[in-house]
């Protein structure tokens, strides 16, 4: 059973208008802000990650204790997804 504080918001890489969303590598670019290089390989935050949905989109998880800790790193994020038309799963507004 998932816990409350284990949920995390989705990004989904399409658009409202159901059209996949360019570059392919958003999902990446946008989740490296967060990462860390060591032993020549890249080591995603466990509050940015990028991921691939049940339906093959890509998609960024986002822990919402991101806010705690880095609020404009937060906000940026969800204010690309809603310029952008991304579709946004499990936001608390």
């Amino acid at each position: 059973m998932t816990k409350p504080e284990d949920k995390k918001i989705i990004i989904e890489g399409v658009t409202a208008q159901g059209k996949t969303f360019r570059p392919s590598d958003w999902a990446e670019r946008m989740s490296g802000t967060m990462a860390t290089f060591k032993n020549s390989r890249i080591h995603y935050s466990p509050l940015l990650q990028p991921s691939v949905n049940h339906e093959g989109y890509k998609c960024v998880l986002l822990d919402p204790k991101l806010k705690d800790s880095s609020p404009q790193v937060y906000q940026a994020i969800l204010e690309f997804a809603k310029t952008n038309n991304l579709k946004i799963c499990g936001e608390e507004d």
